[in-house]
């Protein structure tokens, strides 16, 4: 995820309002106003003046950036920087900085070298992109690649705890966590978009499973549902591959009657425990919600398959078999 700051010089009421509320790390702005948008929020401001700018001009200036960073400095570098000095840069360091003054400029510094920067400043210029920088530098994940695979079994598993995790997002159809009892098998499971006779939506909340099963987590991570708490950040995951951000408000853990779901793609085996209700729903291969009471033997949902080996929720390399 990349930090992004909103650049306030020169002054601008309504800017630092928009950006305060678009969700920025910080604020830079004159040390005259730094008191004055303190007093707004709890989002860090800092003093233009104290920032450690580097024009790149020259090779001179790119060899004068990647010193200061090997110092442990940071170094933001003025708009009109150029990739091949950009990239120069972030072979040696991973803590650079860039201005950009629109929208494709921030997407281009996100993507440099793949990683892209680690933080981009936004200027007054693209202050009407500012939301949608933020929430694609921010929370869009990228694309993950989901797979169809084949239910084979659908049977009742008796009681357990399922946790419902309540985020502080509102979710379309189609969205949801993807979750197993394998890292290496997760099953889209979507979240309470879609309305029904008995239930009003909530399209905040994924039924996710059982405690025990994974669940897909940012930066290309696994956590146990059980250890999923208020405030932890948890992919969301589309019908479509994309993803973004999600916190956590709550998780409710209950005891609840269960199914096991079983299903095959590209021949491997998965599993996943769903409480046996009309409410929890998987997400069928064209991308439409499907409840698991109305699942058949043949049906296709999507899930991502993976290698297994994770060791707390970091990918490993060993022979494992779960």
């Amino acid at each position: 995820m990349k930090n992004v700051l909103f650049c306030a010089v020169p002054f601008d009421k309504g800017e630092v309002t928009l950006a305060l509320e678009s969700g920025v790390d910080a604020v830079i702005t004159e040390r005259e106003h730094v008191a004055a948008v303190q007093a707004l929020s709890k989002t860090p401001v800092l003093a233009a003046e104290d920032q450690p700018y580097v024009l790149l001009d020259s090779k001179a200036d790119e060899e004068e950036a990647v010193r200061l960073l090997a110092q442990g400095r940071d170094v933001i570098l003025r708009e009109g920087w150029e990739i091949i000095p950009v990239e120069n840069i972030l072979a040696q360091s991973d803590r650079l900085a860039v201005e950009a003054a629109s929208l494709e400029r921030a997407r281009l510094a996100a993507g440099i070298l793949e990683r892209g920067v680690k933080t981009v400043v936004v200027l007054p210029s693209a202050a009407a992109d500012l939301k949608a920088i933020v929430r694609e530098l921010k929370l869009s994940q990228g694309t993950m690649e989901l797979e169809a695979a084949t239910i084979t079994a659908v049977t009742s598993a008796g009681l357990g705890h399922r946790v419902c995790v309540d985020t502080m997002s509102l979710l379309k159809s189609g969205q949801g966590m993807l979750v197993g009892n394998s890292s290496a098998f997760t099953f889209l499971v979507n979240a309470e978009t879609e309305s029904n006779p008995y239930v009003a939506p909530r399209p905040f909340r994924i039924n996710a499973g059982a405690v025990h099963a994974y669940a897909v987590m940012p930066g290309d991570r696994t956590t146990y549902l059980d250890e999923l708490k208020t405030g932890s950040e948890v992919l969301v995951v589309g019908a479509d591959g994309s993803t973004t951000l999600a916190t956590v408000g709550r998780c409710k853990v209950e005891i609840r009657p269960m199914l096991l779901i079983e299903a095959e793609c590209g021949g491997r085996k998965g599993t996943v425990f769903l409480q046996n209700a009309e409410t929890i729903r998987m997400v069928r291969a064209d991308g439409r919600p499907v409840s698991v009471v109305d699942l058949q033997v043949g049906d296709k949902v999507l899930c991502r398959t993976d290698q297994a080996g994770r060791h707390f929720g970091m990918r490993i390399t060993e022979e494992i078999s779960e």
